[in-house]
């Protein structure tokens, strides 16, 4: 089977396509013939050495796939049977999902849920899933279409993009934060009402300002964030989920005691299985067609390692769907 595989060679990460034996994957109890992935920031940071993603070598990157079990030591699923994995350190401590087959935990599974594909499912992956989450927490925090705007930062990226989406067949109205001009009709297709410039949320905050946002999704972290938090309305929610602007929080307790401001933290990770099964059935409700022919750019195992390089480099707009078989 093929593999994309990174090594560590004089402190460089190198990535290659090699030749593996299904006796090379580590330990689990179901082993999945892999369809598709994607290329999710995690990826991208990984696959180039970016990020301290990676402690061990050699790795199979590749935090999210779909497939069907080929064989299976859990009575929970069956040989032929579509499957979904995302998160549980997969692709980044076990082998994940840039390979013709992976052999996993089957409670890191989730059963493909009726109305996706294996390919829809990739689509969406990580970051759709990561979205959903996020739409779920500005439930949870009472937050409804009759609110206000919702804002979502890093719009152009997989989980901005699924988060526009979502929120706007649910009747919410969405402003979209962007750093590329040119991705505004882009935006506007998925649901976005307006496009916002990044550069209006980079610079220093003050600790309050005009209360203008019922909710937020935010991917981006650092200043873009206290902008945000700084912006909330009375008695709102912020899902926060990435820090592709970095990991600090320049920001003070103003809004969360002067505005009752709910700072929610988003993990995809670790997500309990009941509330990922969930997540995944509205997905597969929500989603219209649109979204999966408008959000998504396929590209080839082999070409996984080129497109992350350009993922970091801010050249990526929306999802990226990886062919592995």
């Amino acid at each position: 089977m093929k593999a994309l595989v990174l090594e560590q060679i004089d402190g460089k990460t190198i990535a290659n396509i090699q030749t593996l034996k299904t006796d090379d994957l580590p330990a689990g109890d179901v082993l999945v013939d892999v369809q598709w992935s994607s290329l999710n920031y995690k990826d991208a940071l990984a696959i180039t050495g970016k990020g301290k993603i990676i402690r061990n070598f050699p790795m199979v990157p590749g935090i999210d796939f779909a497939g069907t079990v080929h064989h299976s030591e859990d009575p929970r699923f069956h040989i032929g049977q579509s499957v979904i994995l995302t998160g549980w350190g997969v692709g980044e401590n076990h082998w994940g999902g840039l390979s013709e087959q992976a052999r996993v935990s089957s409670e890191w599974l989730v059963a493909l849920p009726q109305g996706l594909d294996a390919r829809k499912a990739m689509i969406i992956g990580t970051a759709g899933f990561t979205a959903m989450l996020c739409v779920m927490a500005l439930e949870d925090g009472g937050v409804t279409p009759e609110s206000g705007e919702i804002l979502v930062t890093g719009a152009s990226g997989g989980v901005g993009s699924t988060a526009i989406a979502l929120l706007t067949r649910l009747g919410y109205h969405v402003v979209a934060v962007s750093g590329r001009d040119s991705n505004e009709a882009y935006l506007k297709s998925l649901g976005a009402e307006r496009v916002l410039p990044r550069s209006e949320f980079t610079a220093d905050s003050r600790p309050l300002e005009k209360q203008i946002w019922a909710g937020a999704i935010d991917t981006v972290g650092d200043k873009v964030l206290a902008k945000v938090l700084a912006q909330m309305d009375y008695n709102s929610t912020v899902a926060a989920c990435g820090l592709a602007g970095g990991y600090q929080l320049p920001t003070t307790v103003m809004p969360f005691i002067l505005r009752n401001v709910r700072l929610q933290g988003v993990d995809s990770v670790m997500t309990p299985h009941e509330r990922r099964t969930q997540a995944w059935e509205r997905l597969a409700d929500l989603l219209p067609e649109s979204f999966y022919e408008n959000a998504s750019t396929e590209v080839a195992l082999e070409k996984a390692a080129e497109t992350a390089a350009a993922l970091i480099d801010n050249k990526v707009t929306g999802r990226t769907l990886v062919k592995v078989r």
